[in-house]
């Protein structure tokens, strides 16, 4: 059996979730559209630059989290879901998975955007196993840190060789699509690499390498 590895933001869906996320919240009125709005946009370019210091971006996106109800953040994240991450589930992604389901392979999905987030979306793409980045509560809820290792560069295989560790199933091989050149150290450690709708950074090393280059969208 092989082993499917999928980044999410700007790989299986057309766009970045953690980001829409915060200008959901800001559509929504839950935060402050001047502040947040040029925080949110500050940390995402950060990371695009592959600068961003992820336990100060998770100290961000979960400020909101700590001030709202269970019951409002369901209500929030449900309708987050339907209304703007259904929309942007790129175009080729149902195939690409339909694929390697074809195919036998076990899938999931690693990325260093929250579990809040996530969760839903795996389930909505009917993706059975997620690592994304643990947000860390306590008896009062969110506490704005990460528990563990956060699924971001090398931790990424970090947080996969728990994964594997834990499941005790010998892969064949390994399969890694991804857009992002935060993503190279994992990339660079299966056995087939994928750069999808690639950062002008990834797209330069992709070809340079010889790993596949795909669109999604």
């Amino acid at each position: 059996m092989n082993l499917a590895i999928f980044d999410l933001d700007n790989t299986l869906l057309a766009g970045d979730s953690d980001h829409a996320w915060g200008a959901y919240l800001v559509q929504q009125g839950v935060v402050s559209a001047e502040v947040h709005a040029t925080q949110n946009d500050r940390f995402y370019q950060q990371y695009l630059a592959g600068a961003l210091n992820i336990h100060e971006y998770v100290a961000f996106v979960t400020e909101p989290l700590q001030r709202l109800s269970f019951a409002a953040r369901e209500r929030l994240r449900k309708q987050f879901v339907a209304d703007v991450i259904t929309p942007m589930i790129a175009p080729g992604t149902a195939t690409l998975l339909a694929q390697h389901r074809a195919q036998g392979d076990e899938l999931i999905i690693i990325t260093a955007t929250n579990r809040f987030v996530t969760e839903p979306i795996a389930a909505l793409l009917a993706i059975p196993h997620l690592i994304a980045t643990e947000l860390e509560s306590d008896a009062q809820g969110y506490t704005g840190k990460i528990a563990g290792v956060p699924a971001f560069q090398d931790g990424k295989i970090t947080r996969l060789n728990a994964w594997l560790t834990e499941r005790d199933v010998e892969f064949t091989e390994r399969y890694f699509y991804s857009d992002s050149h935060n993503d190279l150290p994992l990339l660079k450690n299966v056995d087939h690499p994928v750069a999808v709708d690639p950062d002008p950074t990834l797209k330069t090393i992709a070809e340079e390498l010889g790993w596949p280059v795909i669109t999604l969208r």
